[in-house]
């Protein structure tokens, strides 16, 4: 049976659909906060755990050219084809429209995971080697599937699989992206640019293990990852914003429970809560967490105190607490940042990144 909260959240998206235009999707969100900020939901029912944070292809200005074969029952010799936008709108639209398709998965939506997919197969990138980054899908393979910090992103993949099937032109590697950016869309966040051109790579190119972060660490471990990653404070924080969706299970990162009340609804609650419940010790067999001192229903991690106990961190929580559209830029730009790191695009595509038109 579906929880409280995300029968709501449901609503919230759907019933706003045929008129979005009339009505801001900034006036959804704020409904959200309204519902959600003040009460917990009814149901204590696990669910999709947010970590820390993840064949040839040529592109030219022009765009990109793939080359695949036939499935089964169709010529088997090689067909060419050029996607456009409009092809990447398609696949944007398959995405969305099966997000909710499973009303017993996490809190009633794919989104969170799938959200957490992209950032994983993005946040494995170092700097100063060039290595990892969202170029690749190698999560497709061991060990890198294996990475503890990639527990319970096999339906993810999985999710993924029958729309690869239907879109065969479009490699893993865009997909998985593609995917992080519809799901960041569709649960009311900001628009996020999308530039194709990823492609896949094999299992020798799997990342080793350690690269994303530890959510049992706090602020130096947090900056050790980052800085690996080319961002600085302000970045980290506006990336840790994403805690607002999705929640943790004790059988994947052996944490428990959401950050937020509504954890398929992207807002700043996540920094709101963070200052403005009292957080204690919670009391159980499992790794230290942090539980709301008002309702124990909500979750906080060691990283995410880390916010707050550093000062240079805190600054940041402070703004996007209290200015969710300073919140979403920041929080657009750095998306953006993360989802291309390692891809070698081709020289003076920066301008050719799209936006696809949400479906909620």
């Amino acid at each position: 049976m579906a929880t409280a909260t995300r029968t709501f959240a449901r609503a919230l998206r759907t019933s706003s659909r045929p008129a979005i235009s009339a009505a801001p999707r900034a006036a959804l969100r704020q409904a959200a906060v309204r519902r959600f900020a003040t009460e917990p939901p009814k149901s204590g029912k696990q669910g999709s755990s947010k970590g820390w944070f993840a064949a040839a292809f040529g592109l030219s200005a022009g765009g990109a050219i793939w080359y695949f074969t036939a499935g089964p029952g169709a010529d088997a010799e090689a067909k060419n084809f050029v996607p456009k936008f409009e092809d990447y709108q398609a696949v944007y639209n398959e995405i969305a429209s099966r997000l909710e398709e499973n009303d017993e998965y996490d809190d009633g939506s794919y989104g969170p995971v799938l959200v957490r997919l992209a950032w994983h197969a993005s946040g494995t990138y170092d700097k100063e080697t060039g290595t990892g980054g969202s170029n690749g899908a190698t999560m497709r393979f061991n060990p890198e599937s294996g990475h503890g910090a990639n527990a319970g992103l096999k339906a993810a993949r999985d999710f993924l699989e029958p729309v690869k099937a239907k879109f065969p032109w479009i490699s893993y590697s865009d997909l998985w992206i593609l995917a992080g950016v519809c799901s960041i869309q569709e649960m009311l966040g900001p628009q996020i640019p999308f530039r194709p051109g990823r492609s896949d790579r094999e299992a020798a190119a799997c990342t080793p293990d350690g690269r994303l972060p530890d959510a049992a660490q706090r602020q130096d471990h947090l900056r050790n990852i980052f800085y690996r990653m080319g961002f600085n404070d302000q970045e980290i924080v506006a990336l840790a914003g994403a805690h607002a969706l999705g929640r943790c299970h004790t059988d994947r990162s052996g944490f428990s429970g959401p950050w937020t009340f509504s954890p398929t609804v992207l807002t700043n609650d996540y920094y709101k809560l963070l200052l403005g419940e009292k957080w204690q010790y919670k009391k159980w067999d499992g790794p230290k967490q942090y539980e709301d001192k008002n309702t124990k229903s909500l979750m906080m991690l060691p990283a995410d105190m880390a916010l707050i106990e550093d000062k240079k961190f805190k600054q940041w929580v402070e703004k996007y607490a209290a200015d969710n559209d300073l919140f979403f830029k920041d929080f657009s730009g750095v998306v953006l940042k993360l989802f291309e790191l390692g891809v070698p695009f081709a020289e003076g595509t920066e301008n050719q990144r799209w936006i696809f038109k949400p479906t909620a």
